[in-house]
């Protein structure tokens, strides 16, 4: 299955914040490989004028979620914190809504849409369907793409740029197991693709335009892409965006 994205349509970052990849005080494994592939789609949803948001757990130093008050968890994402920051690949557009979750002492908070205003603000804009790609698959990526479904949005998981903390093994298959069974679909960035109606063509030599897209010049052709995976030759362009 193939999606074209279009201004209907979303792209939720979940929580590629600096204490969730290697080096932080709660650590997916491999987590900041994540970071590239979330920053192809972040382009590819710039140009067709979708809305990005990027959630992030921005918890006090007392969160319920902690051991020391009765969590699983080791303090990780305090606010105003180095480790709360976004990773520092991750490239955000000037643009993105930052929705910050589980932000008071006595309540956890996995999903985007739980105590934010997530849910009211893709609904004035009109937002049909939601991919979703982030960190961890078993935790907060998984129930935001359930609430997702049940705000009635379409939900895509976006399989390749997420990655699970499996305090249990085989704890992110069985979160991509129930994501599915509710309703969600799956995609990869191959399966992702730019608007061509309306789009101004662009035939590429080398590179894109030095001031469409922040570090264009040191991508390689082969990821730029219109339909499939890493076609070449030509490029598609709204307008210019910066970084």
């Amino acid at each position: 299955m193939t999606f074209e994205v279009n201004e209907k349509d979303a792209l939720v970052v979940v929580d590629v914040q600096k204490d969730f990849c290697p080096g932080g005080s709660l650590p997916v494994q491999d987590g900041d490989k994540v970071v590239p592939i979330l920053n192809d789609y972040i382009k590819i949803f710039l140009r067709a004028r979708a809305q990005i948001y990027a959630t992030r757990d921005w918890h006090p130093s007392n969160h319920v979620s902690f051991k020391l008050y009765g969590g699983i968890w080791p303090p990780h994402c305090i606010m105003g914190t180095e480790g709360a920051k976004f990773h520092p690949d991750l490239k955000l557009p000037k643009s993105v809504k930052i929705i910050s979750k589980a932000t008071t002492p006595n309540k956890e908070a996995y999903s985007g849409f739980d105590g934010t205003n997530l849910e009211k603000d893709m609904i004035e804009k009109g937002v049909r369907r939601v991919f979703v790609g982030g960190l961890a698959t078993d935790y907060c990526v998984k129930n935001t793409v359930l609430d997702t479904v049940k705000a009635g949005f379409e939900a895509v998981l976006l399989a390749d740029a997420t990655l699970g903390v499996n305090v249990n093994p085989g704890d992110s298959e069985k979160a991509i197991k129930e994501m599915v069974e509710a309703g969600a679909k799956t995609a990869s960035l191959a399966d992702v693709q730019e608007p061509i109606s309306g789009l101004k063509k662009v035939d590429m030599i080398e590179g894109i335009e030095e001031n469409t897209l922040k570090d264009s010049g040191r991508k390689k052709l082969s990821r730029l892409r219109t339909k499939g995976p890493y076609r070449k030759a030509t490029f598609y362009l709204h307008e210019k965006v910066a970084y």
